[in-house]
């Protein structure tokens, strides 16, 4: 009597539990949903902030290859006897720099670089450096290798060193490795004109592709990346990667586009391109801002492969940036099949270099820079962000090419600039006429607007393409950064997106990177410096889905959903098959904390789970360079009572709840 009394105690202890809670969320684990794609989470690169050249990209040499315009010393400082001249060893890259003689034992000539914002190096560390050099006389010299700090107080500037003999008269590359005996965030780069014994030099010498890359990139590739931010993707787990933009696949004129088929090759000979984002924002212009296409179409492939995501690059519809030319038909290719024939051409080739055998044209290309494997690719993007019958006869006339040739690939179509109204309908509705596989959503919204799209894809067409919602951020009025009081509105937001998984396939973050020193745009996913990062707090909210995306929605009822404009506590529940466990997520973003018991329906006891907490209750609170770490998970365990967890979520906490079956 006295166990049946205490059994009854414990269930009516139970059942108060559930019912004193502010909320109630009832996950159904014997009804499995829909599917999760792996590609659900995943990551979206463009070229702006100094993502590429001073950023994800390993070169430490700003205008390694002398190929900027106006001026192709920028970035160099020259002294002594320097011509730049023309008629180089590569065709697309011509211009090289001439040193000669002063004809004075204490007159030196030679070269400055500062890199990107300065260059970073570390103590310890070692650096490549190479450069393609001759003696056009014939006279052997000497090319001094310098790390320098030139406003140091020290006695000596130089604190890294190498000297490269140089004897030929034809075109040699030289390679020496310099170690460095400090750390320096903004060091630079100096090479001078020496002789055989290292006095000033007594000849002339040309140089040509003057580049330096840390030893230790990312997977220690040569022409490689900087390997603190690459791990920062890889430890994301991304589903999908999308490349290389953004409004850069557009460029400001058809000829200002990124051509994919300049950033493959040797990448000595691939031709410099201005970058569409140099002149957009004359409040934070940056006249210096190019892109080397050292990272690469190949490149953007091989880091998709080694960090496990889908490659999904995005090609140019045959039109340049809507927003810079609006309706001028002249920006643009002609809308029939002669006239986009090169970007078709560009598409067809595309699917040929990542998956084609090397017994052909670009298969072969792909082998011989190191890949003899296809990449495998699945998805293709066509046209970026443009809207009503410029794009839409356009992008018909291009997918339809694609389609004959490879209908294994999913096209995916664009909805416009906008997250609704006229333009965006059009879209969708153009998308759907023409049977795009997915259409790609772009929302940089203020708080305000996440808290009206709660529901946004519950109402949903499930008929027709599925959707990718490429770019998206969330910010306060005023408040136009990383802080905490606006990324638990994208947690809270993603949770529509996992529970409405059958029609929303994809999803990936913008901007992904930025400079300290030379951002145009925030908020931003990774922040910078030339030797720190710092992982925003949506970085950690898109990690933890990433993550813990699992493999199957479960079907969950909540109490008190929060209406349109209102702050509420929001959850979504998946199976994740690999790993036997149901995975919860709760968002709570009131001010106040709240209790919330989570009945895991059809489960039996068990016993604790792994609550993994991102505590964003400081609204002003950002990770920065300097403090990396204000804002990172914390893991704990929670006890469950049978099937039932009855927790309590801080205000503005976003928490991840991990049960073994």
């Amino acid at each position: 009597m006295k166990l049946r009394n205490l059994l009854l105690t414990m269930a009516l202890g139970a059942g108060t539990a559930v019912s004193a809670a502010d909320y109630t969320v009832t996950v159904e684990t014997q009804k499995p949903g829909a599917e999760i794609q792996p590609t659900m989470y995943g990551i979206f690169f463009e070229d702006i902030n100094f993502a590429a050249d001073g950023g994800l990209y390993g070169e430490l040499v700003k205008n390694r290859s002398f190929e900027f315009t106006p001026d192709p010393l920028m970035g160099w400082q020259a002294f002594g006897k320097v011509e730049i001249r023309d008629d180089g060893p590569f065709d697309r890259n011509p211009h090289y720099a001439r040193l000669r003689s002063m004809g004075h034992g204490d007159w030196w000539t030679g070269l400055q670089n500062e890199g990107f914002f300065g260059i970073g190096v570390e103590k310890d560390k070692e650096y490549r450096f190479s450069v393609y050099a001759r003696v056009p006389e014939g006279k052997t010299q000497m090319l001094r290798v310098q790390l320098v700090e030139p406003y140091t107080q020290e006695e000596h500037q130089e604190f890294s060193q190498q000297d490269i003999k140089v004897s030929s008269r034809d075109w040699q590359k030289y390679t020496v490795v310099l170690k460095s005996k400090k750390t320096a965030d903004k060091a630079q780069l100096r090479l001078f004109l020496c002789d055989e014994n290292g006095h000033s030099g007594s000849g002339t010498m040309d140089v040509e592709h003057v580049s330096l890359f840390p030893v230790d990139t990312w997977k220690g590739h040569e022409n490689g990346m900087r390997k603190d931010l690459a791990q920062a993707l890889a430890d994301m787990k991304p589903g999908v990667f999308r490349f290389p933009g953004g409004c850069i696949v557009e460029g400001v004129t058809l000829e200002n586009r990124y051509n994919w088929k300049n950033s493959v090759g040797p990448v000595e000979n691939r031709p410099l391109n201005k970058n569409r984002w140099e002149s957009t924002f004359t409040y934070r212009y940056y006249p210096d801002y190019f892109q080397s296409y050292g990272l690469g179409f190949y490149e953007f492939f091989l880091l998709s492969e080694e960090i496990g995501s889908e490659p999904l690059p995005v090609l140019n519809v045959g039109m340049a940036c809507q927003f810079q030319n609006w309706n001028d038909e002249s920006a643009h290719a002609p809308a029939t099949e002669a006239g986009l024939k090169e970007y078709i051409d560009d598409c067809l080739d595309l699917i040929e270099f990542a998956n084609g055998s090397v017994d052909t044209k670009w298969g072969k290309l792909r082998a011989e820079m190191g890949h003899p494997a296809p990449f495998n690719m699945k998805l293709l993007g066509i046209g970026n962000e443009q809207w009503d019958e410029f794009y839409f006869k356009r992008v018909r006339i291009v997918a339809d090419a694609v389609r004959r040739a490879h209908p294994e690939i999913k096209i995916i179509g664009t909805s416009g600039p906008d997250a609704e109204g006229r333009s965006f309908d059009l879209g969708w509705e153009a998308m759907k006429r023409q049977k795009a596989d997915l259409v790609d959503e772009h929302f940089y919204r203020p708080i305000s607007w996440f808290k009206n799209e709660w529901n946004r894809y519950d109402q949903y067409d499930r008929t027709g393409p599925k959707v990718f919602a490429g770019e998206y951020a969330c910010h306060d009025r005023g408040k136009k950064w990383n802080h905490a009081g606006a990324s638990i509105y994208e947690a809270a937001f993603i949770t529509g997106i996992e529970r409405n998984a059958d029609i929303v396939h994809m999803a990936t973050y913008a901007p992904l990177f930025s400079h300290v020193d030379g951002w145009q745009w925030r908020p931003d996913m990774i922040w910078y410096d030339n030797l720190r990062v710092a992982k925003s707090a949506s970085y950690w909210v898109q990690a933890l889905y990433a993550q813990n995306k699992g493999t199957n929605v479960l079907p969950l009822q909540q109490t008190n959903f929060p209406k349109k404009g209102e702050d509420g506590v929001l959850c979504s529940a998946v199976w994740d098959n690999e790993a036997g466990e149901y995975v919860v997520k709760v968002v709570n973003t009131f001010d106040q904390a709240k209790t919330v018991s989570i009945k895991l329906n059809g489960a039996k006891a068990v016993g604790e789970a792994k609550a993994i907490t991102l505590d964003l209750s400081q609204y002003d609170m950002e990770n920065t360079v300097e403090n990396p770490h204000a804002i990172e998970p914390k893991e704990t365990k929670v006890k469950a009572e049978g099937n039932l967890l009855n927790v309590t979520v801080q205000g503005k906490n976003f928490v991840v709840y991990r049960v073994k079956k």
